[in-house]
């Protein structure tokens, strides 16, 4: 019992992009223990995996919604998932120096669903792909979506790649042409979540420079499910009381300036060129908000 509340304090002090991580690791496992205890007990193989991938029909959609955001955490082998992690906490890493994991996680689950409806639209779209049906699995357009995003967000930010540095505007064109130029030779319905993600992740990067949050919907999504889970004993009570209005914090005139000048700095110089004092100063603005 200590070990599980062990575990579970651990798991609730990690950053939301580890959180993404453990749980791909642990739905990855998953499969492999039920297909052992069905061979152990002579029963027939499950089909357990396939009710959460995505599949390339707009009908199956209809009848497994679900799959639109459950195919991202299976993956179909251990390099498959092994890169896409490794890539998603560098990439995130770079992410929550500047924004709050609550902006991660929006920006993450947006590449993740943009990623799933280019593999549905391009698979119904482009004749090439008609009378193919394969799956669709794997984390990789919430990926694109968080290091386009970056790339985009601070494009002359410098990552050490072997022997020299490159700044990410260029890994991101990089990665997206790759994507493009392999469409006819390997994993086409991953190479089109992939261009879904790296859209989004553009497209968020953008307007989010010039103040329009795209993913403010998923905001009120969540608060509708949060108000549904709450325990009916509290729904119902009748206890009269005063209303207050909820004031959304801003920053200050002045720490508004303060951000965008860093925002301005990251922008021309990279990350790297910021003071200890200025990134941490980015870093609290980010929680406070």
């Amino acid at each position: 019992m200590m070990n599980l509340k062990n575990l579970k304090y651990r798991f609730e002090q990690f950053s939301i992009a580890e959180k993404i991580i453990v749980l791909n690791i642990v739905f990855f496992i998953i499969p492999f223990f039920i297909q052992t205890l069905l061979y152990l007990f002579k029963l027939p193989s499950s089909t357990f995996s396939s009710w959460f991938h995505l599949l390339p029909s707009f009908s199956e959609v209809l009848f497994r919604p679900w799959t639109l955001f459950t195919y991202s955490f299976l993956h179909a082998s251990f390099s498959h998932i092994l890169w896409n992690m490794l890539l998603l906490y560098y990439a995130s890493q770079m992410y929550l120096n500047l924004f709050s994991e609550h902006q991660f996680l929006k920006n993450y689950v947006l590449g993740v669903l943009v990623g799933g409806l280019f593999f549905l639209i391009g698979y119904n779209l482009f004749p090439v792909f008609e009378g193919i049906y394969p799956p669709l699995v794997g984390a990789s357009a919430g990926v694109m979506a968080v290091l386009i995003f970056v790339a985009t967000y601070t494009p002359n930010q410098e990552i050490r790649l072997l022997f020299i540095n490159v700044k990410l505007q260029y890994i991101g064109i990089a990665l997206v042409l790759i994507d493009i130029l392999q469409i006819p030779y390997s994993n086409a319905g991953g190479r089109l979540a992939h261009l879904g993600g790296a859209f989004i992740g553009y497209l968020y990067a953008t307007q989010l420079k010039q103040g329009t949050d795209i993913g403010s919907f998923l905001d009120r999504i969540w608060s509708y499910f949060n108000t549904l889970t709450k325990p009916s004993a509290v729904k119902n009570m009748r206890t009269v009381h005063r209303t207050q209005k909820t004031v959304k914090r801003k920053p200050s005139p002045t720490n508004q300036q303060k951000i965008d000048a860093i925002l301005d700095k990251i922008s021309t110089s990279g990350y790297e060129s910021l003071k200890q004092e200025e990134k941490d100063f980015l870093f609290q603005s980010g929680k406070d908000n």
